[in-house]
């Protein structure tokens, strides 16, 4: 039995772990793997969680109140609860710096999709074109991660940007404001489609509206933000635990690994480790080596492995993230209207726009405002804080926010490299980032037809709320190492294996050579899943 190293256990690790172990292999994961809290009370709603918790307050802010925004902090519209904390947790061994970039980095049990919406969206062929694969390639393994985690949706407009696996449950029900909004733009669907390109429909959501194995259907208890207690949205550790059921898994955790040692035939022999709690380091022997770590980490294990072999590292140039903007909504018709907190909590509604080039697409995730950390709008309102709960009550019903998601392109200049940290002369992550010249432009472009769509489904922006959110904050990184037909240095085959080391793969976005304005977890497992299936 070959054995295989698995480091990290996100959204890839645990796809590609499970695909191998069912193939009869022995894998070895290695991870950090912080944990979250266990559910409390599995079947109260958000509502009734506020009076039935001895200390309510620890559950929703924090013990610390840690997860309070507090005024004159610019930027975002909500903040991650404590029962979150675990995703973003930091090893001390993990130092960074950056410029243009925000990045955001997990060494949870999980990986970064524990705090995921659960957006399903495979790529098509316009938007594969810089891969060596197809739409067709993908598919089987779509349609295999569709099996196993289960995603809701429907046949709609939206198919022409995306294909329905066969595998889709039946949507969730829509809340109310979701509702409307599909009516009114079915209304004004010729209008929308003919001159404005633009397109709407039920998201695809890795969540359940049908019970699946263990796990229970969606119930609608507005907790989707402090995690899903009946485990309906699909989150990596549900795999792991799948993973751990098997006699040929070997999971190991509190271990950070440091980097790789190779021959001089570049064949790799062992990874250096250090566990979490003591700093100590160890190394194990390995056979294969897979690196699942998420892009930024990959590329961190990656280069400080020609660190310690030669003194030096080399740049890895065409980091990739999707810009997105976030741009707040009133519906008019919703007005003092009342607010059903018992609905699935984020978006339920999805959005395409139509660009010259296929590759080009805008995505838009349009999320209904129901139970939320809603502190962070109304301080934001520029009156008193009675007047502006008073006007949030109002106002609570009738909001929405759009999550605009931008395409991004390999260039030159944004890079991710190593240099010896100050304080300890060890390297550490250098991330440098900058937006392409015709950014602002398209930016301008895409808001102004939002809001046109906007306004024709009855809705005003409110002028200055608009959010452009620094890159790295969307955490769909990629295209470190790009899949490449012609077999030269730093890139990876189209089976993921590098062009630099025999027994090395990557099967995370390191490997993506063009990022579109999707989420990209859905492709990161499936292609996850190809590999083990093709590659071994």
């Amino acid at each position: 039995m070959k054995k295989v190293t698995v480091v990290g256990s996100g959204a890839s690790g645990v796809h590609f772990a499970l695909t191998l172990l069912r193939k009869g292999y022995e894998v070895v994961m290695l991870d950090v793997g912080f944990r979250g809290r266990p559910a409390i009370n599995p079947d109260d709603s958000l509502a009734t969680l506020k009076h039935s918790l001895p200390d309510p307050h620890d559950y929703f802010l924090g013990e610390q109140f840690e997860s309070v925004i507090f005024p004159g902090r610019q930027g975002e519209y909500y903040g991650f609860p404590p029962s979150k904390d675990f995703v973003f947790t930091q090893p001390q061994a993990s130092p960074s710096r950056s410029s243009g970039f925000a990045p955001l980095l997990s060494f949870a049990r999980g990986g970064l999709a524990e705090a995921w919406t659960g957006g399903s969206y495979p790529f098509n062929d316009g938007e594969l074109e810089s891969f060596p694969l197809q739409y067709a390639d993908l598919q089987p393994y779509y349609a295999e991660v569709a099996q196993r985690i289960g995603i809701s949706g429907s046949t709609d407009d939206l198919t022409r940007f995306f294909p329905v696996p066969r595998e889709l449950q039946e949507p969730l029900r829509l809340d109310a404001h979701s509702d409307l909004l599909l009516a009114r733009y079915q209304a004004k669907r010729r209008y929308l489609n003919n001159q404005l390109g633009c397109y709407l429909g039920r998201s695809r959501l890795a969540v359940l509206s049908q019970p699946q194995g263990d796990r229970r259907a969606c119930s609608y208890l507005g907790r989707c933000l402090w995690g899903c207690p009946r485990q309906a949205l699909y989150t990596p550790s549900m795999t792991l635990q799948e993973c751990l059921a098997y006699p040929n898994f070997h999971y190991r955790p509190s271990t950070y690994v440091s980097h790789f040692e190779f021959d001089a035939n570049r064949r790799i022999h062992r990874v250096v480790c250090q566990t979490v709690e003591s700093g100590e380091s160890f190394s194990l022997p390995v056979e294969v080596l897979v690196l699942a770590a998420g892009t930024l980490m990959t590329a961190k294990i990656f280069l400080t492995s020609f660190w310690q072999a030669t003194g030096r590292a080399p740049r890895l140039p065409g980091l990739m993230d999707n810009r997105q903007i976030m741009m707040p909504f009133i519906n008019l018709a919703l007005l003092g209207k009342r607010y059903d907190p018992e609905s699935y909590q984020y978006h339920q509604l999805s959005m395409g726009l139509e660009a010259a080039q296929p590759h080009e697409y805008v995505h838009c995730q349009i999320t209904t405002l129901k139970t939320a950390l809603v502190h962070p709008i109304i301080q934001g309102l520029p009156l008193d804080l009675r007047t502006s709960l008073a006007l949030f009550r109002s106002l609570h019903a009738a909001l929405g926010l759009v999550n605009v998601n931008l395409h991004d392109t390999r260039r030159e200049n944004n890079q991710v490299t190593l240099e010896p940290a100050p304080e300890s002369g060890r390297p550490r992550l250098v991330i440098q980032y900058s937006p392409p010249p015709s950014e602002r432009q398209l930016i301008q472009r895409t808001l102004a037809r939002v809001r046109r769509v906007l306004w024709a489904l009855g809705c005003v922006v409110p002028p200055g709320m608009t959010h452009i959110r620094p890159m790295g904050a969307s955490v769909h990184y990629a295209g470190t190492i790009p899949m490449s037909l012609v077999a030269k240095s730093l890139t990876a085959s189209a089976q993921c294996r590098s062009h630099d080391f025999d027994n090395l793969y990557f099967v995370d976005g390191t490997t993506f050579p063009f990022l579109p304005a999707k989420n990209l977890t859905y492709t990161l497992m499936a292609n996850a899943t190809r590999v083990a299936a093709e590659a071994f």
